[in-house]
């Protein structure tokens, strides 16, 4: 991986508009370079200081969001030789993953009813996209209410 993994991983700055937190934004970030295979094992992560200054953000913001990587299993820090994304991908808890499925749905549909859309319509642009069926209720493929 290059040097310069802070622009692959973040080449966009994060949003202070957006619902979730910095650190949270972070975390799904390198979670999303790992599942796409961008980020590799034994990849070495970005410091936490040059990483909080390529984005602008506070350290400690930074160090929360590899923490929870952390815990999660999708890295690991060697005192005084970084972090690294780990070599087995994390098998998260059931509850714990229920919880963040409920959580991404509920940031999905308040940030739909912020952007003046009908969270439903979402559901089914969601369920295409997966290459579901539509419910008995909804409408046929690729012709969403909005």
């Amino acid at each position: 991986m290059s040097a310069d993994i802070e622009t692959y991983l973040f080449p966009t700055p994060l949003s202070d508009a957006s619902a979730l937190p910095l650190r949270v934004q972070i975390r799904e970030r390198v979670l999303a370079a790992i599942g796409s295979g961008l980020l590799k094992p034994d990849d070495r992560l970005p410091t936490m200081r040059a990483l909080a200054v390529h984005l602008r953000v506070d350290l400690n913001t930074v160090q929360r969001a590899y923490a929870e990587l952390e815990r999660l299993g999708a890295i690991r820090t060697l005192r005084a030789r970084g972090s690294f994304i780990s070599d087995t991908p994390p098998h998260p808890d059931g509850a714990l993953k229920a919880a963040e499925v409920r959580a991404l749905a509920a940031s999905t549909i308040a940030r739909s009813q912020a952007a003046g859309l009908d969270p439903e319509a979402v559901v089914i642009a969601m369920r295409d996209l997966l290459g579901l069926p539509p419910t008995p209720s909804e409408p046929e493929s690729g012709s969403a209410k909005g």
